[in-house]
């Protein structure tokens, strides 16, 4: 059986080469006119993806940007860990302003779900690691969103104290999966300083097993689906939540989120092998941002910070948080694009740096030691102690938003691009200039 066409597969992977926030959505939702299915693999409700449409706006957490586009199916997979009550707020939102969300919509038997618990461990642990320093590091907090998807995803490792969308489906074996894990929980709550009344195991079986009937028609083996669909010559968009640098095996440990959110989350988040991927779009800001804790070479705590965050509307989808702001820093997008295997790359928001009389690149750190590197240092110690070497271009006062095609940019707008490139060895394949879907420039 070899449904694989001769050539380039035409599956495409949509993912992010810096700490998140870089605009992916957007781009999905522009792609998605050229292949069938959606797919979500990796990462829960703490992510957001914003997509703007005609005037309109659109923040999705859980679902696939694809869903804005009529004859589309959308995939929830394997690979992410899946807050019931949010999607479902999140789909009954969507319905409200016109969207169709029905047999569109599918979501893996086998997701894992985050239940009340996780997010009541996940601040709880959050507040105690706030108040526990060490050394140079300060707080030893990972500044999470609290919204429980690292004590889900350690559940599904744990195995035994786990539950999968699938599990919803069947009251009786949840309630006594639950029976178990709620007493475990509670004393892991106590022992974190949580006050408050033992898990009430049949009270959330109850609450999660309608739950688990109002999703019933979604939810649905994800990995044969999508198998039948490239059988039938359907094409898939893969649509990465987060981004490489926080992946837990290669972004900067331990400020990392829980899953593997570079391209190499694809296989196990969704059952498609990799060599059913032809192409890797990497998707970076014009310049740099970051939420959370952790190491930013190029973080910019200053006038011209504050102003790429509100020219930039810098501010966290899922919680509203201020981002944190500075220059492009290409050692580390490099690195992603090394580690994603990016073949080309979709550069965001570069309509933000107009008006700027110098922009600075980063390409090369200073350590402690004198020493200089090109190369990006995954772990969160080094990188603490890693000093931006900027190569310094000049900045354009033109607005961009108007701009049609890229022969059109100001001539130091297009060297800014073409220094990027050469630095990369990827091409541009397209350029964001505003937030709507028709302000995406498209082309080398």
């Amino acid at each position: 059986m070899n449904y694989q066409t001769n050539g380039p597969s035409p599956n495409t992977a949509v993912v992010g080469l810096q700490w998140g926030d870089e605009g992916k959505g957007k781009i999905v939702d522009l792609l998605t006119a050229q292949h069938d299915v959606i797919v979500r693999y990796n990462g829960g409700a703490n992510a957001g993806h914003t997509v703007e449409v005609a005037g309109k706006r659109y923040a999705l957490h859980l679902i696939p940007s694809g869903i804005l586009n009529s004859g589309k199916r959308n995939i929830i997979a394997n690979g992410v860990v899946v807050d019931p009550e949010k999607l479902l707020e999140e789909i009954d939102g969507l319905r409200s302003r016109g969207v169709t969300v029905e047999d569109n919509l599918q979501v893996s038997d086998r997701a894992h779900v985050v239940m009340p618990y996780h997010k009541v461990q996940d601040a709880a642990l959050e507040e105690f690691l706030s108040k526990v320093t060490s050394g140079d590091r300060g707080s030893l907090a990972i500044g999470t969103t609290r919204r429980g998807i690292g004590p889900a995803y350690a559940d599904k490792i744990n195995r035994s104290t786990a539950i999968r969308m699938g599990d919803l489906l069947d009251t009786s074996y949840l309630q006594d999966r639950l029976r178990l894990i709620c007493r475990l929980r509670t004393a892991e709550l106590k022992a974190l300083g949580v006050d408050a009344p033992p898990l009430d195991p049949d009270a959330l079986a109850a609450q999660y097993a309608q739950f688990g009937q109002r999703l019933r028609p979604h939810i649905t083996d994800t990995v044969y689906a999508l198998h039948d669909a490239m059988r039938a010559g359907k094409t898939l968009l893969f649509e990465g939540a987060n981004a490489c640098l926080l992946d837990i095996d290669h972004g900067t440990y331990p400020y990392v989120t829980s899953s593997n959110c570079s391209s190499l989350g694809i296989p196990p988040g969704t059952g498609v092998p990799g060599n059913n991927i032809g192409r890797i779009l990497g998707i970076m800001k014009a310049y740099s941002s970051r939420v959370g804790a952790g190491p930013f070479p190029t973080e910019q705590l200053n006038d011209i910070g504050n102003l790429i965050r509100e020219r930039g509307r810098e501010y966290g989808t899922t919680t509203g948080r201020p981002r944190r702001t500075g220059w492009l820093d290409l050692v580390a997008v490099k690195y992603s694009a090394m580690v994603c295997g990016a073949t080309g790359v979709a550069c965001t928001l570069f309509d933000v740096l107009a008006g700027f009389d110098e922009l600075k690149i980063c390409t090369q750190y200073r350590m402690a030691d004198g020493s200089i590197t090109d190369r990006f240092l995954p772990d969160a110690r080094m990188l603490a102690h890693a000093t931006p070497i900027y190569a310094t271009l000049k900045g354009w006062t033109e607005e961009l938003r108007e701009v049609s095609d890229r022969k059109s940019l100001p001539i130091n707008a297009a060297k800014y691009l073409a220094f990027v490139e050469d630095y990369l060895g990827i091409p541009i394949e397209m350029v964001g200039v505003g937030p709507d879907r028709r302000q995406t420039l498209v082309g080398v």
